[in-house]
């Protein structure tokens, strides 16, 4: 992947964590089930930093 693909792809999942995040808080504060949004924000947080490495050795 290019720079500006992997930067696109990072801001995408930028966005997509930040929305699930609010929904998150959205089912906390209603007491619903929660355990679905966290395994995705995890899967998020993990796709971030392996883009995150991308970047890093693209730019070496």
């Amino acid at each position: 992947m290019t720079k500006k693909e992997l930067e696109a792809k990072l801001a995408e999942l930028k966005s997509d964590y930040v929305r699930i995040q609010s929904d998150l808080d959205k089912l906390e504060y209603v007491e619903g089930r929660i355990s679905s949004a966290q395994k995705q924000l995890i899967r998020l947080e993990d796709e971030i930093a392996e883009v995150n490495r991308q970047l890093d050795e693209n730019e070496e």
